[in-house]
Order: structure tokens, then sequence, then C-alpha cells
């Protein structure tokens, strides 16, 4: 018996689609009217703008999903470059998310002991017995539940099924065989693709019997396993791989692609004037239900993520590639982060520990805020965390066409909604004043009104994480920083006569966040106000629009 030594892959293929309406050459994705006609062809999502009335907006800015990524939606892109789909399915808490946390390497899913857990689909990349694969988690399957909830993990778990090369079915090996098994065993017959039984929870070789239990489901390929452990995950794999297609295109056309990918890295040396492509991470955070999942299925145009109106619905970080005039940015969107004393569940507790750990990973933070309900403490304090981690912050209003139309929310109406009455409702200025003094460390961050649900507004979003990309990354030479403390007047700063000092010169040392060192005369702590005054003469010289400075204070002899 061997034991599984996962080998873990974060490889991402970008498939750069040009709108031929602008005289591009055409592509995979052209423009709109090209678009609709291969939608449904090659299942490439595309997002289509709108205008205020919800209409198409012809010749626009394509916008679409870069496949496939490492939490890609389509698995067409991935079958064309020779990359198969495995799906993992199986009722409510039989280790479905151990088994894909075991494959892929790393602790991507949640995994408890609370039924229930995984909801969204999640996506990572695998390799075993050289095969590249992809990997997706599905949520438990109960086809028979009529709920909301298990009826669009259900949903979810039917656009794994239908792109993907070979499916595995997790049952638990210490439980009864139910109806539900037998039921959902049914509907993966109908899918046609290589199935394999995976007998979970099966530590040692004297609980091999427990697969006899299953022998009803009539599935030839069972396997025992504990994902746990990594027991018998290696005999899966290899026998998912004996049923995979052979993976022809590449072993035949190696040469062909090795000598392309040759002459594109000799054209791109070529062209030193073009920067090289980066993919900056947006992190959508908020309090729980803001409608962070409402706005990343609008920004992909896809039902990406599971959205209801019961609090806490995002519980896995579930993230999105989209491709905008040759940027591309990856979208997460993160579990609703709350109080400690306000989760009870391990889950969870679990799901705002790894949203805090999402945020620290982005270069930009998308701070969704109910309009309907004002900035709260909770807002704030979420806002410190984006803030104190130095990643630039959007402010997104959302739901603000409620505010417009003057609906209400159920039950007694808060503090900030009692205010936004008493002084002009549906004023965007006057709540952006209010909004801009509850947040007055944010006042760097730009901010944008919309409504996720409808879509109005959500066409600002683009250019604005481009811009504060822009800015995040910026770089003010030595000399230019020099001239510009020539023309800064210290003697504004209302600084306490012992802590001040006497500036020598300043240099930028990184960016993302911009981080300047002031070399002064002796090493004294920059007092607060100091340092506010420094930083806002820095944004009036340079800009930095939406993204943290952090000055450091260096002595001259240090």
């Amino acid at each position: 018996m061997r034991w599984l030594k996962p080998r873990s892959l974060y490889n991402s293929y970008f498939l750069s689609n040009q709108c031929s309406c602008r005289g591009q050459p055409p592509s995979a994705v052209g423009c709109l009217e090209e678009a609709a006609a291969l939608q449904d062809a090659e299942k490439h999502w595309v997002w289509r703008p709108k205008d205020s009335r919800g209409r198409l907006s012809p010749h626009e800015h394509c916008r679409t999903l870069s496949q496939p990524t490492y939490n890609s939606t389509s698995g067409s892109a991935a079958t064309a470059i020779g990359v198969p789909t495995i799906a993992i399915v199986g009722r409510p808490n039989v280790g479905k998310s151990t088994l894909f946390n075991r494959i892929v390497g790393s602790r991507r899913a949640i995994v408890g002991d609370e039924p229930g857990i995984t909801r969204d689909r999640l996506y990572g990349d695998a390799e075993w017995g050289g095969r590249q694969l992809r990997i997706v988690d599905t949520g438990g399957i109960l086809p028979e539940e009529k709920d909301l909830i298990p009826s669009e993990i259900f949903r979810q778990a039917r656009v794994a099924l239908e792109e993907a090369a070979a499916i595995i079915m997790v049952v638990d090996g210490r439980s009864e065989l139910a109806g539900p098994d037998l039921e959902l065993v049914r509907l993966l017959r109908k899918a046609n693709r290589p199935l394999f039984l995976a007998v979970n929870k099966v530590d040692s070789e004297k609980q091999s019997s427990l697969i006899d239990n299953f022998h009803r489901l009539g599935v030839r390929q069972m396997f025992p396993i504990s994902a746990e452990h990594g027991r018998g995950v290696d005999d899966l794999l290899d026998a998912v791989i004996e049923q995979l297609p052979p993976n022809a295109s590449t072993s035949e056309n190696a040469e062909n692609v090795e000598a392309t990918n040759a002459d594109e890295a000799g054209v791109q040396r070529g062209m030193s004037d073009q920067p090289s492509a980066h993919e900056v991470k947006v992190a959508i955070i908020g309090h729980p239900n803001v409608g962070k999942s409402t706005l990343l299925n609008c920004l992909t145009a896809s039902e990406r993520a599971i959205v209801s109106p019961v609090p806490g619905t995002t519980r896995d970080a579930v993230d999105e590639m989209v491709e905008s005039d040759g940027k591309c940015f990856r979208f997460i969107d993160t579990a609703g982060i709350r109080r400690k004393g306000k989760t009870h569940l391990m889950a969870e507790k679990l799901s705002v520990v790894m949203a805090r750990k999402h945020l620290e990973a982005a270069d930009i933070a998308l701070l969704v805020i109910d309009a309907t309900e004002g900035v709260s403490q909770l807002d704030a304090a979420i806002a410190g965390y984006a803030h104190e981690s130095g990643r630039s912050i959007i402010i997104v209003v959302n739901k603000w066409d409620l505010v417009i139309s003057g609906q209400k929310k159920s039950g007694r109406p808060t503090k900030a909604e009692r205010m936004r009455e008493s002084k002009r409702p549906g004023d965007r200025a006057a709540y952006e004043e209010r909004l801009r003094y509850q947040l007055k460390f944010l006042n760097y961050a730009p901010i944008v009104f919309i409504s996720a649900q409808t879509g109005k507004g959500a066409e600002k979003i683009f250019p604005l994480l481009e811009q504060v990309a822009e800015e995040r990354r910026k770089r003010i030479s030595t000399s230019a920083m020099n001239r510009f403390l020539e023309h800064v007047d210290f003697e504004r700063a209302s600084v306490p006569v012992r802590q001040r000092v006497k500036i020598l010169y300043m240099t930028q040392a990184s960016v993302a966040p911009p981080t300047f060192v002031l070399f002064t005369d002796r090493a004294v702590k920059l007092h607060f106000s100091y340092q506010r005054f420094l930083e806002n003469q820095i944004r009036d010289a340079f800009g930095f629009v939406g993204t943290p400075i952090w000055i450091k204070n260096r002595a001259r002899n240090s």
C-alpha cells in the first residue's frame, strides 16, 4: 500500500480575447454579436455591460473570464489544453472537502464535523502520474431537498458534473447505505462519465470489509480510502488517470508549443516598452448579507456564487478570474466577517479566519456597505483590517436603488436610518459626506454607488480597479521627492517641539503599498499629526488614489 504524496500546482492559463469590433483580430470571444453566437457552443462567459435601462450596450469593452483558472467556472478551455476536470460529489459530511484538500495539497476548503459546510464550487489544480488535473469540490448533494440553499448546492454541483471528465463519489464507510446515495448514483449514471466510488473513513486494513455494504450501488470502480490520512487515495487517482482520455495533443505538439513559446518570448524581450501582465487580486469584503456574492456574480456575469437572504451563506472563499482590456483581475468573494461573539459554529469561525487570510493576500479590497443600513461599527472594523494590512480600498455602497426608491427594511430602523431620513434621504452627496465622516481614515478611498442585483453602477468598478492598481504600484524617484520637500511648509504641521525633526531627504522604498522612508537628524517616532500632514501633502502632489501610504523614519546615523 502506497501513501499519497500530493504535489500541488498553481498554474493559470489566460485566453486573451480582444474585441473585433474595434479593428482587432477576431478571437474565441469577440464583440457582443460574436459572443452571443459562441456562448452556448464554447461555454465562455462574457461580461456584457448594460445601460441605465438594463439593455446591452453595443460595441463596448468585452470582458471575459480567463479560462481555466484556479477557481474558474468553465471546463471547455481546460479540456482544450488537455487538463481534465475531476468532480468530487457526495452527501453532506462524508469527507469530500478533506479529499479535495488531500489531492490539491493545501487547506483550500474549510473542513469540520458540521454537515453542509461547503456550498459553492471550489476549484484546485493538482498533478498525478505526470498529468495535470483540475479538482472540483462540491457541496453535499440532497437531490430531493426543496429548501433554497440545498437546491442551490445541487445546482452548483450539476455545473461541475457537466464539465467533469470523471466523477468521484464519496460515501461514509462507517454509516449505513441511505436512500439519497441510491438516488445520487442514479443521477450520476446519467452524466455518462467514468464513475468511481470512494468509501471514505476506512482508516486501516481491519476496516476494509466496510466496503461490502456499498456493492448495492453497482459501481465497479470502488476504493476504500482515508482522506484524512491519505490511505488508498493513490490507488484511486491511478484508476482515475487510466480512465481519462490520453493527452495526445500535448505529446504530439510538444515541440511546436515549445517553439511557439520561444518565439513569443523573443518577441516579448524585444517589446521592452510594454509592461508584463500582472494579476490583480481583488477581495470582496464586508459583514454578512450586504451583497458580496451578488456583486461577484454581477462582475463575472455568471451564477458563480450562491446567493440567498440568509446571512452567512458564503463560507469558503470563491474566486474567479476576469480579463478586462488586457488586465487580469481575480475576484475573491469572502465570507461575511462578524464579531467573535456572534460566531458560534466552528464553520463560521473558520470562515471568518479564512476571509481575513484572503484579504491579506489580496491587492485591492472592495468594501461593500449596505446603503439601507449605513456604516456600522463592524463596517469600520472591517475597513480597519484592510487599511492596517496595506490593502488598497474601494468603498462600494450597495443597494443604492432601495435608498432612491424609498423602500425600507422590515423591523426597527437603525440609528443610521433615522439620521438619513432626517437629512435629505436619497441625496448622494449628503450620504457620501456622512460616510466620509464615519470612515475618516479612508479619506483616500474612492466611493461608488451601485446596485449589484440590477447591475446599475457596476460598470464604474472596472475603471476604478485599473486606476487603483496603477496607483498602488506607482514609484516616485528620489529626486522628485526631494524637490517636493523643498516646497512643503512644515510649519503648518501642529507637532510638539520635542517631537519635531529635521528632514534631510526622503525616498520611496517600495510599492504595494507605497512606502516612504524619511532620513532625519534624530531617531524619533513621528507624531501622528506630522505623519498625517506629510501623507496629505504627498497625495496632493502625486496622487496615490485608493491606496494607503506608509511612512517610516530613519535617523541619519542609524
